[in-house]
């Protein structure tokens, strides 16, 4: 099992995708508008810094989150915070800052500040845009994420299937009357970054299969209207590894997700095996308060949330399965039962105070980390132990996440 904390931050600033030793037609032609003027435009970039560590047995923490953000932001505010890339924050005087090379410019800034702690950073999440992220690992890894929205009517149902098989199977998502979604699909690119243009794949080479997924798909029926899924099974899960494959004719596509709405969504990771996940929430109050501390070390720990009448949160779950698609049903596990089974696992913390309304937590205190742990056998349980991963958002910048691997 590998758990991670993952931290948000945000930065503001300016830049330009520029290099001076080409032409304004070549810059033009591999960055497009990213070019620019000669003072730059502006971004408010989100930037999430991901932890691996065990937990402490006496803190039930990775690593302090207090330490990781004031190290951080002292960080972000000296090289990146309201600055000018080009000018103010070398490398990128001399080098362009696509958001490959400055995810890994920042994991790299971020992994000396922690050598003294025994949690890691070993990842960093840039998004830069609604349309445009990337991610450094510490492994050397790199990614481009890119984003597509489209609008699409279909039928979810089998070929293979009889009609009472697709009514018991997908309920009223089989009429034939059809229903709609506006989806959401990221594609993620894996490769090595190009050392002319600073990319996996350069932006017009992207921005053209994605414009013409778009141009397939958008305001169609998928299933009345796209000969390619004519009697195939349209299930989200294989519209998933529709979509890889189409996509994967022209660029370096590692892996896809599809969104058919913001609490489901199916990804095809290549090679047949398929992740699906859904979310939902539960609210809870909590204090944070271990037993094994001190009064005065719970304070210094904890500070104001080690309040002795509590605090709370609405907790957002987000649950993931592996595994490979039933041929006949174009299906991995079925819908129902997962969400199901995922709300019966929260049920018992929904309006609860989780240290004195439960007993999950008498022996250890309740942070992200060991309310995760204690979560993960439940829905384990719930999905036919078929559990990948296992996320959970306390706030919207704190993310802790248990998975059996790394992803």
């Amino acid at each position: 099992m590998y758990l991670v904390l993952s931290k948000r931050f945000e930065i503001s600033l300016s830049y330009r995708y520029f290099r001076p030793d080409w032409s304004e037609g070549k810059n033009r032609k591999i960055y497009g508008p990213a070019v620019g003027g000669e003072h730059g435009f502006g971004g408010n970039f989100t930037v999430y810094f991901v932890f691996h560590g065990k937990v402490d047995p006496h803190t039930g923490m990775i690593i302090n989150v207090t330490v990781v953000k004031d190290r951080v932001n002292r960080l972000l505010a000296e090289r990146y915070d309201h600055k000018f890339l080009n000018l103010d924050t070398p490398p990128f005087d001399h080098t362009v800052p696509t958001p490959e090379r400055l995810a890994r410019q920042l994991l790299d800034d971020v992994r000396p500040l922690f050598v003294d702690e025994a949690a890691e950073p070993v990842a960093c999440h840039l998004d830069v845009s609604p349309a445009t992220a990337a991610t450094a690992y510490a492994n050397g890894r790199i990614e481009r994420h890119r984003w597509l929205e489209f609008s699409a009517a279909r039928r979810t149902w089998s070929p293979h299937l009889t009609e009472t098989e697709n009514f018991r199977l997908f309920g009223k998502a089989a009429s034939p009357s059809g229903h709609g979604h506006y989806y959401r699909l990221r594609a993620t690119l894996r490769g090595d970054i190009d050392d002319d243009y600073g990319m996996i794949a350069p932006d017009d080479v992207c921005a053209q299969s994605l414009h013409e997924i778009h141009n397939l798909l958008d305001h169609r029926n998928l299933t009345t209207d796209i000969p390619q899924l004519r009697n195939v099974p349209l299930t989200t899960e294989y519209l998933s590894r529709f979509l890889y494959d189409t996509l994967a004719e022209s660029l370096a596509v590692d892996r896809v997700r599809l969104w058919e709405n913001p609490y489901f969504y199916a990804e095809y990771l290549g090679d047949g095996r398929h992740m699906m996940g859904i979310s939902a929430d539960f609210r809870a109050a909590h204090r944070l308060h271990s037993p094994f501390l001190s009064e005065e070390e719970n304070i210094k720990l904890y500070g104001k949330c080690d309040n002795p009448n509590g605090h709370g949160h609405r907790y957002i779950v987000e649950a993931a399965i592996a595994g490979r698609l039933d041929n006949r049903s174009g299906t991995m596990f079925p819908l129902g039962q997962f969400q199901t089974g995922l709300a019966e696992a929260l049920r018992r913390w929904d309006y609860k105070h989780l240290d004195l309304d439960t007993g999950d937590f008498s022996d250890k205190p309740t942070t992200g980390e060991n309310i995760v742990q204690v979560l993960w056998p439940r829905v384990e349980q719930a999905v036919d132990h078929k559990l990948h991963r296992l996320r959970l958002w306390e706030t919207p910048n704190n993310r802790f996440t248990l998975r059996r691997e790394i992803d």
